[in-house]
């Protein structure tokens, strides 16, 4: 239960942190695509632990093995399963915590719920289990590429309060790339590397806010009212590990608004927005001159780039001394050891373009479903 996700796109993961391998199985993902195993792998890669000074120095390759629904070199429509071996998990760093509950993880809570837990590296409950969603991610982004046009980028918007200053709301991938804080700003950047290299050195953590664009989203995606699809998007995102808020356009700033302030004008020039929720995405779209609402209306996109934030708290394993209680309730106090990631926005960036990927696919194959049946019965097919 509550490992699986999606309608027609649907995936599965599977596996814990210290366990021998973590992956997904893709249900539904559409035969035919031509699917390019070293980008699946570029994504991956910008997850991984070890890349840099600012993430755990796990060491993991998370080189991913393709165990079914590809031949030669296409996706057969069928259950598409991906592997990803665990190389690095060093247990016994968790030895000491085996008896305990520590705070702001979720061994007390996994506890009341099953009974038992997987102490080593939070088990189910890791981060590390992301590996299989961006996995999955990466085979939703090549499918919205080809067929809608479709970019997703996400960038590290916010750390510990300080907001970057960004030249352009669209920012590429490219230049969120170019360093390792993956913020599009760099003196920003620079910044923000230094806060949390100082967070580190302390022995500290620290949170903040990353941010995500997806353009080129046809109008007409999301099935109101329980399936809006901001509220897709927000389970997706607010399932991630140390996710706490998450918004849509001006979200909680859109607040301080007026009604008349809010709401994005529509002109004639922005006719071109409203086309077919089948058709791709072409030069023919012009953007809105405001985009408060981040591309939703009940529920519904409207043709214009999805905008959203997504908050993180600061990593819940830090190494300064904690008071707890072990599983007798008699009162411990402890300090960490292992290898952490000191700020998980880096790693973050990654994990939210999957979450909206994975959502975006899912929500293009019930339009279609949905347009497919329509136009069916309207060409008089029968039901």
């Amino acid at each position: 239960m509550g490992n699986s996700s999606g309608l027609l796109f649907k995936v599965t993961t599977f596996g814990e942190s210290h366990g021998p391998a973590l992956g997904v199985v893709i249900d539904g993902c559409p035969s035919g695509l031509p699917l390019d195993l070293e980008a699946l792998q570029a994504d991956l890669a910008r997850r991984r632990p070890g890349q840099s000074a600012l993430t755990t120095q796990r060491r993991e390759a998370d080189q991913v093995e393709v165990l079914s629904g590809l031949f030669e070199g296409l996706t057969t429509g069928t259950s598409l399963c991906l592997l990803i071996r665990n190389q690095d998990a060093r247990s016994r760093d968790y030895s000491q915590v085996s008896e305990l509950y520590r705070p702001g993880h979720g061994d007390v809570t996994y506890a009341l719920r099953y009974g038992v837990r997987d102490y080593r590296g939070g088990g189910r409950a890791s981060a590390r289990e992301t590996a299989a969603r961006v996995a999955a991610g990466a085979v939703a982004r090549q499918w919205l590429s080809a067929r809608y046009g479709v970019e997703v980028v996400a960038w590290v918007d916010e750390v510990a309060g300080q907001r970057a200053s960004l030249q352009s709301s669209s920012p590429s991938r490219e230049e969120v790339e170019a360093s390792a804080v993956r913020c599009p700003a760099p003196s920003d950047s620079e910044r923000f590397e230094q806060m949390i290299l100082e967070a580190k050195k302390a022995g500290d953590t620290l949170g903040g806010v990353v941010a995500v664009r997806a353009s080129g989203v046809p109008g007409g995606w999301g099935s109101p009212v329980f399936d809006k699809l901001e509220a897709d998007l927000a389970k997706a995102c607010m399932s991630l590990p140390a996710c706490k808020g998450f918004e849509v356009g001006s979200g909680f700033a859109g607040t301080l608004l007026k009604g008349s302030e809010h709401n994005d004008p529509m002109r004639a020039a922005e006719r071109a927005q409203m086309s077919h929720p089948l058709t791709p995405a072409g030069a023919q779209r012009a953007e809105q001159v405001t985009n408060n609402a981040g591309g939703l209306l009940a529920g519904i996109s409207t043709g214009a780039p999805l905008l959203c934030r997504c908050a993180f708290k600061p990593v819940s394993t830090h190494f300064l001394q904690q008071d707890t209680v072990d599983h007798t309730a008699t009162e411990q106090s402890f300090n960490n050891r292992g290898r952490h990631d000191p700020c998980v926005l880096p790693r973050a960036v990654p994990l939210v373009e999957a979450a909206v990927l994975l959502t975006l696919a899912d929500h293009a194959l019930r339009t279609e479903a949905l347009w497919g049946g329509a136009l069916g019965r309207s060409s008089g097919e029968a039901r």
